[in-house]
């Protein structure tokens, strides 16, 4: 899940985090289920569907799947080679629509209501000594990080251009690793100024 909260008032804005994850779950199991072709279409109609239920527009629909792009082309390139075209499509299909079905539920869940959710899920792990505010703030960071080193990397890869330099490894991982430790940093920082450093 790669998206970042944007404001509604869709059916699935109103959702409960629980009910939408749950949905999550069933469709992500469905889509792994579907091998005709036109099931697989049927299903990116209803993906496009419930992006327009939920009204978050064509860029932040764009800004889910846009990370994939590379990966995808790699795993259809893979496919069509070790498989067939058939296989190349419906396996790079199946990845694009999960992801794409991932980012829908951050897009409309707060973060919050995501985090008082995973903490009732985690609960039973009291019994342990381990504290599910905890668990689940872990967990909800390390999502909510991943489209923040995916745009610290679209940051560090236009600058590059933007000063005329060719493409290297070296000077591209150099800068991206500083800006996420500078990002930890501050998000460290700010947990910190909110007790949550013990």
């Amino acid at each position: 899940m790669i998206g970042l909260y944007v404001p509604g008032d869709s059916l699935l804005h109103r959702l409960p985090a629980g009910a939408k994850l749950l949905g999550l779950a069933v469709l992500c199991t469905t889509l792994l289920l579907l091998g005709a072709p036109v099931a697989l279409g049927a299903f990116t109609t209803l993906v496009v569907l419930l992006y327009a239920v939920a009204g978050v527009g064509p860029a932040a629909a764009w800004a889910q799947i846009k990370p994939l792009r590379w990966f995808a082309a790699v795993l259809f390139v893979m496919q069509f080679v070790l498989v067939d075209l058939y296989g190349a499509v419906s396996s790079t299909l199946r990845v694009v629509l999960a992801v794409a079905l991932a980012g829908l539920i951050t897009l409309t869940t707060r973060f919050a209501d995501m985090m008082s959710f995973l903490e009732r899920c985690f609960g039973p792990l009291r019994a342990l000594g381990i504290d599910p505010f905890r668990v689940s703030l872990l967990l909800s960071l390390t999502v909510r990080s991943v489209p923040v080193i995916s745009e610290l990397a679209t940051r560090v890869r236009e600058a590059q251009r933007a000063r005329g330099v060719s493409w290297s490894m070296r000077a591209f991982a150099v800068p991206l690793v500083v800006s996420a430790l500078r990002h930890a940093d501050a998000l460290g920082e700010a947990l910190s100024a909110r007790g949550l450093d013990d």
